[in-house]
């Protein structure tokens, strides 16, 4: 993924896995999936999530950015904030996801913006905002994680 050590994370969260020895930038990244699909991500917390994607490479036959790639982004994004929401306690899974696609994308980067609409203990939901380069709205899709205990060692 190139430039995921430049990820900003609030300094509690670094702390906080720091001292449990996990890579905080390897785990809050866009995964194998992600990385093959050009996601990146800027910044993340609890309250905001951003990252970028190509549209080179994740369009549908008709040029235009498949659907299916606006929705791995979200669910990226929104499993993240999840995740931080959640603490190194948790594991966020995805339990329910809906995109609805505004505009067609033809180049350039994408940029989604994740933020709460709950977050729960045992459930966190992310409103994910997809826009273009010009700022128009691409994709709206929003995000139900499952919290669950993370397992323990040994």
């Amino acid at each position: 993924m190139g430039e995921q050590q430049h990820v900003k994370f609030p300094q509690e969260v670094i702390d906080e896995y720091t001292a449990l020895g996990i890579d905080v930038v390897a785990m809050f990244s866009a995964g194998h999936l992600g990385n093959r699909m050009g996601v990146q991500i800027a910044e993340a917390s609890a309250d905001r999530v951003v990252g970028t994607m190509p549209v080179e490479g994740n369009t549908q036959p008709y040029g235009l950015l498949h659907g299916g790639a606006s929705a791995v982004l979200a669910e990226t994004l929104g499993s993240v904030g999840a995740m931080l929401h959640g603490g190194s306690s948790k594991i966020a899974v995805g339990v329910d996801l809906n995109c609805t696609h505004h505009r067609g994308a033809r180049s350039g980067l994408v940029t989604g913006v994740a933020t709460p609409v709950h977050r729960g203990r045992s459930t966190a939901t992310y409103e994910i905002v997809i826009t273009d380069e010009a700022g128009k709205r691409v994709c709206t899709a929003r995000l139900t994680c499952l919290l669950r205990d993370a397992p323990t060692a040994g």
